[in-house]
């Protein structure tokens, strides 16, 4: 029995194979998307910051 999911991205049916070596995603296309929105801040983890953000009660300002 071979585990199916799907691609968070384009929620396309992914086979947890070696026929899809960018598991879970479908593509290479969907884990870039995936990867901008983290870089762009559209996903987070919820929680308080562990670093002050720059400029906010920081020590080393320059």
């Amino acid at each position: 029995m071979t585990l199916t999911v799907n691609c968070p991205t384009c929620k396309a049916p992914v086979t947890w194979d070696d026929s899809f070596p960018e598991r879970p995603f479908c593509s290479h296309r969907c884990r870039l998307i995936d990867l901008g929105e983290w870089a762009t801040e559209k996903h987070t983890i919820a929680g308080e910051p562990i670093y002050p953000e720059v400029g906010e009660g920081s020590d080393n300002v320059q």
